[in-house]
């Protein structure tokens, strides 16, 4: 069964931390994996 995970708020400062390091060249699932982001989370 998958428990319905809580939304998560991102501070404006992460926001703009991730969109630098994708920014600079770091792969988008990289980015996912290594801050437990859902793809949908990054995208927005």
């Amino acid at each position: 069964m998958m428990t319905k995970r809580k939304r998560r708020t991102f501070t404006k400062e992460f926001k703009e931390q991730i969109v630098g390091l994708h920014a600079s060249g770091k792969p988008r699932g990289e980015i996912i994996k290594e801050y437990d982001l859902t793809p949908s989370a990054f995208d927005k």
